[in-house]
């Protein structure tokens, strides 16, 4: 417990960080959990195989041997993480969608972009295999 500068009691409560993905999805908005679902089987499709989902950063991941990409969704959108090396790549294609560095959102209202948010997930994944000294 804090003291305010004023002398009254501050309680500060830690939200519990969740710990598995549909820990995750639980809190979320209800209408935005089908969107979230829908790209999560979208990622899962095109990772390699023996990728496990994780929490980094508070929100869902890929990981194989690193984690590839996150994603997540809001009251409003939903947000894929592919880093900024791949929103690079795909720039023109995602001339429609609001990006900012290594982050793409797609609107809730608006259906997601199932094929784009695939090739992004491969050149991710490509860009993450260990590269090969000569």
């Amino acid at each position: 417990m804090k003291k305010a500068k004023s002398g009254k009691r501050i309680i500060i409560r830690k939200t519990s960080v969740p710990r598995t993905v549909e820990q995750y999805a639980a809190r979320i908005p209800e209408h935005a959990r089908g969107r979230l679902e829908e790209m999560r089987a979208a990622i899962r499709s095109v990772v390699p195989a023996g990728s496990t989902e994780v929490i980094s950063y508070r929100i869902p991941a890929f990981r194989h041997k690193r984690v590839l990409v996150w994603y997540a969704a809001f009251s409003k959108h939903c947000s894929l993480f592919p880093t900024a090396a791949v929103i690079d790549a795909f720039q023109e294609e995602l001339k429609d969608y609001n990006t900012s560095r290594g982050t793409v959102h797609f609107e809730l209202d608006k259906p997601l972009p199932i094929g784009l948010i695939k090739k992004m997930v491969k050149l991710r994944v490509e860009q993450a295999q260990p590269r090969k000294r000569d």
